[in-house]
């Protein structure tokens, strides 16, 4: 089972994001901020760092590169109302994708799907 750690500062952001994943059959853990991430990066391993880019005490770019110092063959999917810092996140951590706000659950899901190349069919959400 594919493993995702989320990373979401915005409570309903992550419940919403959470369940949406959980339904479509992937192991969500969830976190509130990238410092509350690292240490399960260093016990842990996850498959997927999907994290919000502007977040308190640690944002998802600096998380992004910790993670990758942790676990190097983990991917990176940014998420982010913000263009003007996802472009940032582009240049900090190019083998990341990075999906804006808004976006339907659809998108996150077939993101994640192609990420992982995953072959079935997932219901409509």
């Amino acid at each position: 089972m594919i493993r995702i750690l989320l990373a979401e500062d915005d409570e309903s952001m992550r419940l919403y994001l959470s369940r949406a994943l959980e339904r479509v059959g992937y192991l969500v853990v969830a976190v509130d901020r990238g410092t509350a991430a690292i240490p399960l990066l260093e016990r842990d391993s996850f498959d997927l760092l999907l994290t919000d880019i502007v977040m308190p005490e640690m944002d998802g770019i600096e998380l992004a590169q910790k993670a990758a110092a942790i676990a190097p063959d983990m991917r990176v999917m940014f998420i982010t109302g913000f263009a003007a810092v996802a472009l940032k996140a582009g240049r900090a951590a190019p083998q990341a994708k990075v999906l804006s706000k808004p976006f339907h659950l659809r998108d996150l899901v077939a993101e994640v799907d192609r990420l992982f190349q995953t072959e079935d069919m997932h219901g409509r959400l």
